[in-house]
C-alpha cells in the first residue's frame, strides 16, 4: 500500500477526553503539565474540556459531549486533519453507552497515524517525547485504491442486481 508524507507541526493540536470516572485524573495530570500544553491547541469533549479549563485557566475549544456525539467530532477532525493527537482517559471497568463510537474514534486515529494515549502513563511519554514540541513528519497510509476497488465492487454488485 501507498504511504503519504504527513508533517505536523511543532504546535499540536490535541484532543482531551475522559470517561466520567477519570476525569479528575484528567484535570490532574492537565494542571501537572500546564506549561507544556499550553504551548498547543486543545480541544476536548463537553465536560472534560470545560473542566480543564475552569481548572487550569487553559484555553479548552469544548465540543460536544463524548455520549452526545463529541467522540465523532473529534473523529471527524482526523479525518479533515484538524487534530495530530488525542489523549483520552477511558475507564476499563466501566460500560460505556457510546462505546461503538469510542472504538470509531480508535479506529480513525489509526487509519490516519495519530498518537493515542488512553491512560497517564501513555500521555507522559508522548508529551516528553522530543516529537512533542518540534515539527514531526511521518507518513500515513493512502487507501485511495482500496477505497477506488470497493467502490468498483460495490458498483459491480449493485449492476448485478438490476
Amino acid at each position: 500500500m501507498k504511504e503519504n508524507q504527513k508533517t505536523m507541526k511543532a504546535q499540536k493540536r490535541i484532543a482531551l477526553i475522559a470517561h466520567d470516572h477519570k476525569k479528575d485524573t484528567m484535570v490532574d495530570w492537565c494542571k501537572s503539565n500546564k506549561e507544556i500544553l499550553g504551548r498547543h491547541f486543545l480541544c476536548g469533549t463537553g465536560t472534560t474540556a470545560k473542566l480543564i479549563s475552569a481548572n487550569t485557566g487553559l484555553p479548552v475549544e469544548a465540543l460536544k459531549s463524548g455520549p452526545l456525539g463529541g467522540d465523532q467530532e473529534v473523529g471527524a477532525r482526523i479525518a479533515e486533519g484538524q487534530i495530530d493527537m488525542v489523549i483520552f482517559f477511558s475507564d476499563p471497568l466501566e460500560a460505556q453507552p457510546h462505546d461503538p463510537d469510542i472504538k470509531a474514534l480508535l479506529r480513525i486515529a489509526n487509519v490516519y497515524n495519530i498518537p493515542y494515549a488512553s491512560n497517564r502513563a501513555t500521555a507522559d511519554f508522548m508529551i516528553t517525547s522530543k516529537f512533542f514540541d518540534s515539527e514531526y513528519s511521518g507518513t500515513e497510509e493512502d487507501y485511495t485504491e482500496l477505497n477506488s476497488r470497493r467502490e468498483k465492487d460495490i458498483q459491480a454488485e449493485i449492476n448485478a442486481r438490476r
